[in-house]
């Protein structure tokens, strides 16, 4: 009883998992008339045979159609045989269990409901046998009419595609637009719309899209646009318009009908067939010229483009590159390239030499921007070459040397002119000039030439060695006076300058590296310059008016010029000069100038006003000294000297003459002065006073008090017997004090202790005060009847020596005072501390008892 139900278990289960099951689409299917259409059928979960038959039948209404069978060649309807006959109906296996019903040109007669049988081939009947699937065929009313686009467009220009979509509306049918393009067998799609109202961009044209080079514009409804901007020789084909009709059958679109239409081709012009360069005609240059080059370029473009131009010589070396940016590169500084307008650019070449002959071209790359903003070179093309002859040819000219201003006295002017005529082949070239002497040796004598000064080609002025000084003085100049002109001048001609003179000039042209190149240099004929004049001569004679016979007295002398071959308009200056002894240095005591301005020189001290000298003629002058002093002894001369001035110029010497001398001696009547010096002590201790006295004593006839003061002045010399001397202190005859910065820690004091009696005090005296001491007295009289005071000789005192003694006691009793004091100061203060650190941070410890274990003690131990 148990393995009945188990069998009958089983069997249940079999069946159950046995059940067959056919399928078709579901439906309704919408196709179109005269477009392939298939319906698929399957089988599965049968028994029998792996391959499974089938059979096709129409049902329209109540009444049923045989359409075809996979086993029974006499299955189908006499109706229908025809279309069977010529496939225009079959069926075809897609696997065992698998078929296709396809008609390949469906008609709308063909709409009805399709069932799909297969016969039984299972022990028991389980599932179903047959399937149905509506299918409804609608009319064709696709219309594709494309506009043909312009059959030819510039590069960089737009292409319109335009199409034309018409169709009856039916509800679940969907419309899709594409545009391709085809080169040679391979159609590309551009751009899709549909059939979901999605935009699907073709493999290599998503970028362009996305920069806006491609862009769909939807018409109404009917009229449907691509444009392409920006068009690229690429863009050429055959542009082709297919539209497509979708239905949506179990979630994945089916196409039921498809449309192609070729819209025309498209030719894009290449921008380089339209791109001209041109240069202009050969040329020939002579070497220095500079060479311009121009390049034109026409394009018929509607875009707006950018010029890149690269000039270059014989085809291979590049000479110069502007960018499409405006940047400019050139291979030399001698080359420089601009541009003119929006199609010409120029190319100069700076003093072009022979090997810058040869062929020039120019090569003009065109760049146009796309839609993304990037640029993209379009065209390249290079000029036909124009030939550069460079002919090498030197400057020439001609110069005459002539004399614009002679000399006719010795000092005069001479001026020579250098002229430069005939000029011709110079272009950029620059003069230069020198200026050459040469002294004029009678008979066979050797001569020797000297180079005064020349211009360079930057207009520098050069001087000669042997004419440095003079030029540097400003006494020769050489300038350019135009820029043919030279000019040599002369300020003050002497008889060393009479000779022969020559100008060289020399010319110069640039050359490619910035510098310059001598090439050509021409030599004038000698121009003699001699002089008739002898040399000037000045004489001075010095005489004595009024004889100095005591101080106080007046001394007065003339000094007269006499004079040959000096020009007319000479004149004259006079300095007058004193010495004590003959021989000895002169001093200068005043001085008239060219223009007549009162000096006072060296000699004239401040506050006497008694010196005089003043102009009394043509070459007179007159020299007064009044109220003569004990210091105006002595010899006095006169030097005077002739001028000469030129409009326009600084003053020139032409002669100098000293005069004989005339001596001030008179006997002396005043007063005799005596300095002595007295110390009231010449041992001091440190940080002692010391005292000096200086005394003055006067013989022969005194003057009375209030006409005689006195100047004094302290001196020490540390070194016993030297010579050296530091001057401490003085007091002048007004009484006004004035002493010498002192680095030590004494100091000084002057006093007057009588009308010739001097004190110096040295207080808290220090080892430096140590040495000789001695005083000098300036006696200053003044006279009873004019009342003008005057200076007596200086009189100095013998010397005195100061000793300071070191006292060893006194100078070691306080420091060893004050180091007894603090170091019982500190042993005390030791002592107390140690007390109170002891009382107070001590405890006292109990004394722990000792064991009486030794052997316990030595163990722990």
């Amino acid at each position: 009883m148990g393995n009945t139900r188990a069998l009958i278990l089983l069997f249940a289960a079999v069946g159950l998992c046995h059940c067959r099951s056919v399928t078709v689409f579901r439906g309704p299917l919408l196709r179109v008339e005269g477009q392939p259409l298939s319906i698929r059928c399957n089988v599965s979960d049968y028994e029998g045979p792996k391959e499974q038959e089938f059979e096709w039948t129409v049902m329209r209404g109540t009444q049923s159609i045989k359409v075809i069978s996979t086993f029974d060649q006499t299955f189908s309807d006499r109706s229908l045989q025809d279309r069977i006959r010529t496939s225009d109906i079959s069926v075809s296996r897609l696997a065992h269990n698998a078929v296709e019903l396809r008609i390949e040109e469906a008609r709308v007669s063909d709409s009805a409901t399709y069932q799909c049988s297969t016969p039984s081939t299972d022990s028991v009947i389980s599932g179903n046998y047959n399937a149905d699937v509506q299918l409804q065929v609608v009319p064709n009313s696709l219309i594709v009419a494309p506009e043909t686009p312009n059959p030819v467009v510039p590069e960089g220009g737009s292409i319109r595609l335009l199409c034309n979509v018409s169709r009856s509306f039916i509800e679940g049918i969907h419309l899709s637009l594409t545009w391709s393009v085809q080169k040679g067998s391979s159609l590309e799609d551009l751009l899709t719309f549909g059939p979901d109202l999605g935009v699907t961009v073709g493999d290599g044209f998503t970028g362009r899209y996305t920069d806006g080079g491609m862009r769909l514009e939807m018409g109404n409804g009917v009229s449907h646009s691509l444009v392409l901007s920006g068009a690229m020789l690429e863009d050429r084909g055959m542009y082709v318009c297919t539209a497509r009709l979708w239905t949506r059958e179990q979630g994945i679109w089916n196409r039921i009908q498809e449309k192609t239409m070729e819209m025309g081709e498209v030719t894009v012009t290449p921008t380089a067939n339209s791109l001209t360069v041109v240069v202009q005609d050969d040329s020939t240059l002579s070497s220095g010229d500079p060479l311009l080059l121009t390049c034109s370029v026409s394009l018929d473009t509607v875009l707006s483009v950018e010029l890149e131009v690269t000039w270059m010589l014989n085809t291979s070396r590049t000479l110069a590159h502007l960018s499409r940016d405006g940047l400019r590169n050139s291979t030399s500084e001698l080359v420089d390239v601009r541009r003119l307008g929006k199609w010409d650019f120029q190319m100069k070449v700076h003093g072009v030499e022979t090997s810058d002959a040869g062929l020039y071209s120019c090569k003009v790359s065109v760049w146009v921007q796309q839609m993304s903003g990037r640029w993209y070179e379009a065209a390249e093309k290079t000029s036909d070459p124009v030939r550069v002859h460079v002919i090498k040819q030197n400057p020439d000219y001609t110069i005459v040397l002539n004399s614009s201003v002679n000399a006719k006295f010795f000092g005069d002017p001479t001026e020579l002119e250098c002229k430069v005529t005939n000029v011709s082949n110079l272009r950029s070239g620059r003069l230069g000039v020198s200026w050459l002497y040469r002294n004029a040796v009678p008979g066979n004598a050797p001569v020797s030439t000297h180079t005064i000064a020349s211009l360079d080609e930057n207009g520098t002025l050069v001087p000669g060695k042997t004419y440095k000084n003079r030029m540097e003085a400003g006494l020769i100049t050489a300038i350019r006076a135009e820029p043919s002109t030279f000019k040599l001048r002369l300020l003050h001609t002497t008889d060393a300058d009479a000779g022969e003179y020559t100008c060289g000039v020399t010319a110069w042209i640039p050359t490619r590296h910035g510098n310059w190149k001598k090439v050509v240099e021409h030599l004038t004929p000698a121009l003699k310059v001699s002089f008739a004049n002898k040399r000037p001569v000045l004489g001075v004679v010095a005489r004595r008016l009024r004889e100095a016979t005591a101080t106080g007295s007046t001394f007065e002398m003339s000094c007269q010029a006499s004079v040959q071959n000096l020009p007319p308009g000479t004149t004259f200056s006079i300095l007058v000069l004193s010495e004590e002894a003959v021989g000895s240095p002169s001093r200068k005591l005043a001085s008239l100038g060219p223009e007549t301005v009162l000096q006072l020189e060296d000699g004239g001290e401040p506050g006497r006003d008694g010196l005089m000298l003043v102009k009394t003629g043509k070459r007179e002058f007159q020299f007064r000294i009044q109220a003569v002093q004990e210091t105006d002894r002595g010899f006095y001369s006169c030097e005077m000297k002739a001028w000469t001035k030129q409009a326009g110029e600084d003053w020139v010497e032409m002669a100098k003459g000293v005069s004989n001398k005339l001596q001030v001696a008179y006997a002396h009547k005043g007063p005799t002065f005596d300095v002595s010096i007295s110390s009231d002590t010449t041992s001091v201790f440190p940080w002692e006073t010391a005292k000096m006295v200086c005394d003055v004593s006067v013989s022969g006839t005194s003057p009375n008090t209030d006409d005689v003061a006195y100047e004094i002045k302290w001196f020490l010399s540390r070194l016993r017997g030297s010579s050296s001397q530091t001057l401490l202190a003085s007091m002048d005859r007004w009484g006004v004090v004035r002493k010498t910065p002192r680095n030590d820690s004494s100091d000084c004091s002057l006093e007057r202790l009588a009308h010739r009696r001097f004190a110096m005090n040295v207080h808290s005296t220090q080892d430096s005060d140590a040495g000789d001491y001695h005083c000098t007295v300036t006696p200053w009289i003044r006279s009873p009847a004019t009342g003008i005071w005057s200076k007596a000789p200086d009189v100095s005192s013998q010397r005195v020596f100061l000793n300071v003694k070191f006292a060893l006691w006194d100078s070691m009793k306080l420091p060893l005072l004050y180091g007894i004091c603090a170091s019982v100061t500190v042993g005390v203060f030791s002592l107390v501390l140690g007390l109170v650190c002891a009382h107070c941070c001590c405890k006292t410890a109990t004394a722990t008892p000792r064991s009486r274990n030794k052997l316990m003690e030595l163990e722990m131990d």
